[in-house]
């Protein structure tokens, strides 16, 4: 794979990462999805070591769990804000 293509992938996905980290506020658990987010970012490192297979695999488990983890995450805050506890 070269760099131009690596580069096409892992762009993204350190976006997408800091989008989401960007967009979640304090008061819930948020430790789920900072594991998620960690996920991203090992896999990401994987690609750039040269393991690109593994690399690629870990980084879109990882989005999948964080986007599931902030999903999750961001209902509890908006049931938080509607019910006041």
């Amino acid at each position: 794979m070269t760099r131009r293509t690596r580069g096409w992938l892992v762009t993204p996905v350190f976006v997408l990462v800091a989008a989401l980290s960007c967009g979640t506020a304090g008061g819930a658990d948020k430790t789920k999805v900072d594991a998620a987010t960690q996920q991203v970012q090992q896999g990401a490192r994987q690609i750039g070591q040269g393991s690109v297979g593994t690399g690629i695999k870990e980084t879109a488990k990882g989005i999948g769990n964080t986007v599931v983890e902030g999903a999750k995450f961001s209902g509890q805050k908006i049931k938080e804000f509607f019910t006041g506890k």
